[in-house]
């Protein structure tokens, strides 16, 4: 049996982290390259960073801070914002990403995730999906979730697997922020259905909610940010408590 794996989650925006609730009313989280360097020390399985606004701002993804994260860390590091071409996803791979996460380009230009696959791999490309539930179902938005679609996020996951993604990053925007919980539902819809991993994001407040996503929805990781950053939960101590309880944890 696989290992769940805890990833803690940079938002970034003008070179420093950030944490907002329902994608909205962003503050300050501290500099990006010590909290990297602590999660690496504290036994976090991966890191995720993404540059929050470099889609809805029409720029890249901040190299030079890559280069820097990379350098202070010795797990898996995915990085996405503002990925749109094989040029791009190369910048940062030399600059010490493992795995890159594309969004809004890749929704728009589906191809995108043939071209990255077949160039890099289906294990270096991570597909995130922002999705909000309204009207009956789970709704795919674009631009750092500020644009809505029509589309379903369990319609376009799919297709992105097919068309090569090697796993699924799922934010509900509804939960986002909350400390509430998980979005079970479509994250078990997801990990249940697709032949890919599935992480979970949003929503995770307390050590029980991680146990949630891992043994109800079947999540193969999940993210979280604001209970990092500002320590309410320690990764050694979430961890212990979810080896404790069945949960297959990786020390």
């Amino acid at each position: 049996m696989l290992t769940k794996r805890i990833i803690p989650c940079l938002d970034i925006k003008d070179g420093r982290t950030v944490k907002g609730i329902n994608f909205e009313n962003i503050r300050d989280a501290g500099d990006p390259v010590e909290l990297g360097a602590l999660y690496a020390a504290q036994g976090a399985d991966e890191l995720v960073f993404l540059d929050i606004t470099a889609t809805n701002e029409r720029r890249k993804t901040l190299a030079e801070l890559v280069t820097d994260i990379a350098r202070h860390i010795n797990i898996p590091f995915t990085v996405g914002g503002g990925i749109s071409s094989v040029a791009d996803v190369s910048v940062l791979l030399q600059s010490g990403a493992d795995k890159i996460s594309v969004n809004t380009s890749a929704f728009r230009n589906p191809e995108l995730i043939d071209q990255l696959s077949r160039e890099f791999g289906s294990q270096c490309i991570v597909l995130a999906i922002d999705t909000r539930f309204e009207d009956g179902d789970w709704y795919v938005y674009l631009n750092g979730g500020r644009v809505k679609t029509d589309i379903k996020a369990f319609d376009w996951a799919k297709e992105a697997v097919n068309r090569g993604a090697g796993e699924i990053l799922l934010t509900s925007m509804n939960n986002d922020g909350t400390k509430k919980g998980f979005a079970l539902d479509i994250t078990g819809q997801l990990a249940q259905q697709l032949n890919v991993p599935v992480i979970a994001s949003g929503g995770a407040g307390n050590m029980e909610h991680f146990q949630e996503v891992f043994e109800v929805a079947q999540a193969d990781a999940a993210l979280a940010a604001s209970i990092f950053h500002y320590k309410e939960i320690e990764i050694p101590a979430l961890k212990t408590f979810l080896y404790n309880n069945g949960v297959n944890i990786r020390f």
